[in-house]
Order: structure tokens, then sequence, then C-alpha cells
């Protein structure tokens, strides 16, 4: 078990082999329980592989395997495989451990669907697992494209799990579009790529000109693929999926696929110095623009949506600096944290059968244990000293002190800000207060809901104590430091939570909650996206269709008719009569005569 390609092997076979067999085999799918196991018991192996892969890496060192995918005139064009270095086996363990936490989370959670959905959930969770591995583990992009586009198809089945429900099938399609609209960029890439090098390599040295048109085109899949202004619309309509699935896609696994492509591609990246001042901005405009959506949302699963959106331009922004490492540490602790968020508000959700924080209230005394561990999860996400976030959140906005342009570490700095304030109100409006109507029947989740939420707590601590570890796994340097940053970085965190607890707290000020949740604006992005869709594309794409059917077809019928029509008028030529031919063919002899002659 010392080999590092047999482990990832294991680790990417056993999903699939999962998936595939409850695919095949109805009887067992269709039973529901049976599939969870087999699901749970190779999200188990995977796991175990990933682990024991890594204690094998630190000892071995960086490993590859590769066979010939595609070919042409007996030279390799593509080739498929398993690449393994610190960023794959680290970013390997970490999927297979929050997909694992999800799992064992919707046995319970899900226990009311039919055993035929049961079983469907579970394959899909399967097959999602594998897409991801296949991403993490490839050694080339276009490997990795494969499996982007895999994660792709499995997100839209697992967001439009409920598909009898229209918002539900509505929210898949918007994010199968959308997403798909960004991947266009990822295609488009990988051609001009091949075309200018001949390679899929992710250490290809390009032209600079070449090197900023191909990075561009990928970070237009990364926007849409992590949820960056102004892709980023299909992530809050995606909490319509089961909770568990939010907490799948939204932490360690989808949203996080485009900031692993850019550490992964960092080479090209380092090229094109022009994308990365772009990533820069966009990050640090999309950390602050969603966590000012946040702070208004009354569904507690859409305040963690644009909080993960917020989130992810934090990592956008440190990999715009130029720090491959800040935004690749804050996606490790962030995946676990948030994860746990995620599965906390399930457990919420499913004592008290609703989104609304309305609805919920004095939560702390039913739930003592949700509780403490939303509030573990909550604490680390603010960036509050000593946990997680605080580590990898101040690593994102170290990278950024001292540039000449100080606007997008302001900008960072206010996101942390606005962080702590609607987590503090999220924690306030469901934990504490008066007692809700909904939640006077509310009770502590079973064991299959808050084990995972014991387990996963344990790293939304103790992860940003890991980051010496990781920084030597993955060839980095990294030190932890007292200065401007942490200090300020740590004020605005307390500050926030003290404001959401002034405000939220047991004596709310109605008047300025009120005020700050009728601010809410999310849906003008969606407008105008909207009215770009039904104005422009539908309306472009009516007049294409016209032309379409009516010239195009129409030409092509008018074809087709008059040539019918021709012949039926010359049919009468072919009279069957040999002496007929032989006098046509005369007179046209010497018509061709005369024709000579004149």
């Amino acid at each position: 078990m010392n080999d590092p390609i047999f482990l990832a092997a294991l680790a990417l076979c056993a999903p699939v082999a999962a998936a595939l067999f409850l695919l095949v085999a109805a009887p067992v799918r269709h039973r529901g329980a049976p599939a969870a196991g087999v699901c749970v018991t190779a999200s188990l192996v995977a796991l175990a592989a990933a682990v024991r892969l890594i204690f094998v890496h630190a000892a071995q060192g960086d490993a590859r395997w590769t066979t010939t995918w595609i070919s042409a005139a007996g030279k390799p064009i593509a080739e498929v495989g398993l690449h393994l270095d610190g960023a794959s086996v680290s970013m390997l363990a970490v999927v297979c451990l929050v997909a694992l936490c999800v799992q064992v989370f919707s046995v319970a959670y899900m226990h009311d669907e039919p055993p035929r959905g049961y079983g469907r959930y579970f394959s899909f969770h399967a097959l999602f697992l594998f897409s991801m591995n296949l991403f993490v583990l490839a050694p080339n992009l276009l490997q990795a494209f494969a499996g982007w586009e895999l994660v792709g198809l499995t997100s839209y089945l697992l967001i439009g799990f409920y598909f009898a429900k229209p918002s539900a099938a509505k929210a898949a399609v918007k994010a199968f579009w959308m997403t798909k609209l960004a991947d266009m960029g990822f295609l488009f890439g990988l051609l001009w790529l091949f075309v200018a090098t001949g390679s899929f390599e992710w250490t290809t040295k390009l032209a600079p000109e070449v090197a900023v048109g191909v990075t561009l085109l990928f970070f237009l899949a990364v926007v849409g693929k992590s949820a960056q202004f102004p892709l980023h619309i299909w992530l809050p309509d995606a909490m319509e999926g089961p909770t568990p699935v939010s907490a799948l896609l939204h932490a360690a696994t989808m949203v996080a696929a485009g900031v692993f492509l850019v550490v992964r591609a960092d080479p090209l990246f380092a090229q094109a110095e022009a994308t990365r001042e772009v990533m820069l901005w966009i990050g640090s405009f999309t950390a602050v623009f969603a966590a000012c959506l946040a702070l208004v949302q009354r569904d507690i699963k859409k305040v963690l949506a644009y909080s993960t959106c917020s989130q992810l331009g934090y990592m956008v922004a440190a990999l715009g600096a130029g720090s491959a490492f800040a935004g690749y540490f804050h996606l490790g602790t962030h995946a676990f944290f948030k994860a746990l968020l995620f599965l906390a508000a399930g457990s919420v959700i499913h004592a008290v059968h609703s989104n609304d924080l309305a609805d919920m209230g004095g939560l702390r005394k039913k739930m003592p244990l949700t509780t403490l561990t939303f509030v573990i999860g909550a604490l680390s996400l603010a960036g509050i000293p000593g946990f997680a976030g605080f580590f990898s959140k101040d690593l994102v906005l170290a990278t950024l002190e001292g540039r000449a342009n100080w606007v997008p570490w302001t900008m960072l700095m206010g996101a942390a800000f606005l962080t702590a304030f609607y987590m503090g109100r999220v924690v306030c409006m469901a934990f504490f207060g008066a007692l809700s109507h909904k939640a006077e029947h509310a009770h502590e989740a079973p064991l299959w809901m808050s084990g995972p939420l014991l387990v996963l707590a344990v790293p939304s601590v103790g992860a940003g104590f890991l980051g010496g570890w990781l920084a030597h796994l993955l060839g980095a340097h990294y030190e932890t430091h007292i200065g401007l940053t942490p200090i300020v970085a740590s004020t605005m965190a307390i500050a926030g939570l003290l404001a959401s607890l002034a405000i939220y707290g047991r004596r709310r000020d109605a008047s300025v909650a009120g005020a700050i949740e009728r601010l809410d604006k999310a849906s003008l992005v969606d407008r105008a996206w909207e009215l770009g869709y039904r104005r422009a594309l539908l309306g472009v794409s009516g007049v294409l269709g016209w032309f379409d059917r009516y010239v195009i077809d129409g030409l092509m019928n008018f074809t087709g008719y008059t040539t019918i029509e021709a012949g039926a008028a010359v049919r009468g030529a072919q009279t069957g009569r040999m002496r007929h031919y032989v006098v046509a063919v005369v007179l046209g002899a010497v018509l061709l005569a005369l024709m000579g002659v004149l």
C-alpha cells in the first residue's frame, strides 16, 4: 500500500465503481439504504487512500503516470493519467473528507425520500466525487477539462434532484447554462494553447500575447464555476437543491474547482500579469459585493451562498496578487468551515422545516450541539483569532499589504467586517432570542447528522495551524507574524460581531435591522441578466429563427421544388425509343459542327 499511483487510482476508482454499480444494479439502487451503504463505503475507501497518499507523498515525493489518449501521425497529442504533487494529494484528501461527511449526514437528512429517489441521490453523489477526483488528479489541462465538465453535469443532476419542483428544475438549468457559458472560455483557451504550443501541459512556456489571451479565457471559466461577479447569479438559486448538496458543491468541490484550476495552472498565469490584475479586481469586488448581499438575506442557505461567493472572491484576489499558496490555503480552510455551516444549517432546517431565519430563534436550548458547531463555523468564517479562517484569510490580506494600490486591501478589509456582521446576524436570529413558533418542537439532530458536524468542527478550528505543513507540502514559504494586517483584520472581525450583537441581539434594534433588510438589491443583477436574456438574446434568436425558417429553408425548398418541376418538364423527352435517341444524337452532332464553323 505504498505505491502512490495505486493509492491515487483507488481513490479515483472507488466512487466511480460505486456509481456504476448503483446505476446498473437497479434492485439495489431502488431499495435506498443499500445504495447509501455502497456510496458511503466507496467514499470511505477513497478517503483512506487519500490520507495514506499524503504520507506516502511526503516520503517519496511527486509521482506521475500517463498513457496516450489521442495520437496523430504516430505522435501522442494528449495523455490521460495521474499527477501527484503537494496540491493534488492535499486537495484529494479535503474533497474526499467533505464528501464522506456530507454523505453520512445525508443518510439521515434524506431518509424521508422514496427508495428510488434515495438511491438515485447517492448514485449521483458517487459520480460527482469521481468527477472531482478526476479533475484534481489530472496530469494536463485536457483531462482537467474532462473532469471539469463532468463536475458541471453531476452538479446539474444534484441541484435539480427535486426535478418535479419547478424552482429546483429552473435552478439546475440556470446553473448549467451559466457555467456552460463560462466553460466556453476553457474550451477556446485549450484550442488556442494547443495551436500555439502543441501541448496541454500545466507548465508550457508561452509568448506574452498568447499567455494573456489563454489565461483570460481560462479565467472566464473560473468566473463561472467559482461564482464571481457577474456570473455569480446561479449560486443562490442553486440552494433549491437538498442542503447536503449545497454543502458538497459550495464548500470544497464544485465552486472550489475554479480556484484549484488557477493554482495548478499558476505557471501559465505567472506569465500574464494583465490577467492577474483582472483577477485581483474582480475577486476584491466580488468579496465586497457578495458580502453586502449576504447581509439582507432571510433564507439561511442564501446567506451562506453569498458568503461562498465572497470567500471565493478572497481566493481569487490572492491568486491575482500572485500568491497561489494563500489562495489555496484559504480554499482548504474554507472547505471545512463552510461545509460545517451548511450541514449545521441543514440540521436546523430539518428541525424547524423552514429556511427562513424569521421562523427560527432560541434554538440554542433545543439544539445545543448544532448551535455549538454552527458558532464554531461562524467564528472561523468571520476570521476570529484562533480559528482556521483567521490564519488563511489574514494570509490573503497580507499578500495585498504594501502594494502601491491599497484599494483591493481596503475592500477586503471591509468585506471582513461585513462577513463577521452577517454571520453574527444569522447566529442571533437563529439560535438566540425568543423561541419561535416553528422551533417549539425542534430537537437535536440524530447521530448520523451530528457526527459529521463534530468531525468538521475539528479542522474548522485546527486547520489553520497546519499552514506551515501545507506550505512544506507545496514547496511554498509561510510564516505567521503580528503586523498591520492581522491587527486590523481581527479588529474589523470583532467590530462586525459586536455590531451584529448590538442590532440583532437580545435587545434587537428593530428599526436598524429593518432598514438593513430593506436594502436587498440582490435581484438587480438577476434582472439585468434576465433583461439581456429576454430582450436581447431571445430577440436575436427570434430574428435568426425567422431567417432560418423562411430564408434558408425557403431557399433550399425553392431549389428542391424547381429541380422537381424541371425534371417533370423534361421527363417527356425520355421516350424509350431507340430511333428518337439516334435522331437526337445526329441533330446534336450537326448543331455542334455548325457552332464550330460559326
